[in-house]
């Protein structure tokens, strides 16, 4: 994933966006149904129906960026709620598009030196 500027908010899109969409469609939901400017440097994240693919939408100050992803096994971790947005931080995205539960990522147990 590509390195996001401090202070860069992440949204996921709940429910499923056509995997048709491109840049305009995509731009179009973001300001219609989530109410946010998808030219603020905010990365919007959406899941297709069948859940293995995702679109990414961010604003990088000179052009507008479209990241695809599919996996081959499994799916992409999703809100339930069918409508709306839920924010997440870089590293629960990078953690999403790597196919892991950002929901409840396990840390693992440092013992301590004595």
């Amino acid at each position: 994933m590509i390195g996001l500027p401090t202070g860069t908010r992440v949204w996921l899109a709940a429910g499923v966006t056509d995997m048709r969409r491109g840049f305009d469609g995509l731009a179009a939901i973001v300001q219609d149904k989530l109410q946010e400017d998808p030219f603020s440097g905010h990365v919007f994240a959406f899941r297709g129906r069948r859940g293995d693919r995702i679109k990414v939408l961010w604003w990088s100050g000179d052009g507008m960026c479209l990241f695809t992803k599919r996996l081959e096994e499994g799916r992409f971790v999703w809100p339930v709620a069918a409508s709306g947005a839920v924010h997440l931080t870089s590293a629960q995205l990078s953690m999403l598009l790597e196919g892991i539960d950002w929901r409840r990522p396990k840390r693992t147990h440092r013992p301590t030196q004595v």
